[in-house]
């Protein structure tokens, strides 16, 4: 009896700081929540993938945070801080190769978790906003890797963001000035190298935050889909339209179910 009467104090004394945190902002009602949700029965390791590229996104964010404590954005200094950081920063070795094949591995993940998507049919209705947002995910995460490409300053970095400019300067109207834009004058230099690095370290980080957080809203405002093989359907039924030709959206109901 004393015994569980002191397990019940530690208990009580562990869970004090969430109790605090629940009754001030109810985050820890939300995150069990999410955690503990109910999902169809017959999901499968394939609806992983969209987790997994969100961990590598985080991995991503994460070691780009302690790079970008030693790297000097500089033509003179770049590439000098990118060996400082491989042969002279503890664990550095290790932080800039995650973050390098980390890119590739991201972009992969995108890729399957988007072929998932499709072949489930996951992309249809409601769910056709989140497919879009999916889309430009995966348009911002290329963007991301294309301007950390360039930041090692070495040669085959120099060359290959000179072939990547040239065909963006292939583009029917944009084109000419979304070139000049990056390249920021009359050849690559620090300009490029400055707004690269701005534009890898805040601008696009930031809009893939903010696709994400609205891609997690609708994965559980609509819910997990069931594989094409289950004999639960994928998604809400379509509301059919109202007599008089109004549009019913997700959140009436059927003129016939409002009036019971």
């Amino acid at each position: 009896m004393a015994r569980s009467a002191r397990r019940a104090q530690l208990e009580a004394a562990a869970l004090a700081p969430l109790d605090w945190v629940e009754e001030r902002t109810g985050l820890v009602g939300g995150v069990k929540y999410l955690l503990f949700r109910n999902v169809p029965r017959d999901v499968n390791w394939m609806q992983t993938l969209g987790s997994a590229t969100l961990t590598a996104f985080l991995v991503q964010a994460t070691t780009g945070v302690f790079l970008a404590m030693y790297y000097k954005p500089d033509p003179d200094r770049a590439y000098e801080s990118i060996q400082h950081i491989t042969n002279d920063v503890t664990l550095g070795w290790l932080v800039r190769g995650m973050h390098k094949w980390g890119a590739s591995l991201f972009i992969i993940l995108m890729f399957l978790h988007m072929a998932r998507t499709f072949l489930f049919g996951a992309y249809k209705y409601p769910r056709e906003l989140n497919w879009i947002l999916g889309v430009l995910l995966l348009v911002t995460g290329m963007a991301e890797g294309f301007t950390g490409y360039l930041l090692p300053w070495d040669q085959t970095a120099y060359w290959a963001t000179v072939v990547g400019i040239n065909l963006n300067a292939t583009a029917p109207i944009a084109g000419p000035f979304l070139a000049q834009f990056l390249q920021g004058g009359a050849n690559i230099g620090s300009d490029t190298l400055s707004k690269f690095y701005s534009i890898h370290m805040l601008l696009l980080p930031g809009g893939i935050m903010a696709l994400i957080g609205l891609h997690m809203y609708l994965v559980v405002r609509l819910g997990v889909t069931s594989p094409p093989w289950s004999r639960v359907a994928a998604g809400r039924p379509r509301h059919e339209g109202a007599p008089g030709g109004g549009r019913e959206g997700l959140i009436r109901e059927p003129a016939s179910e409002e009036a019971s």
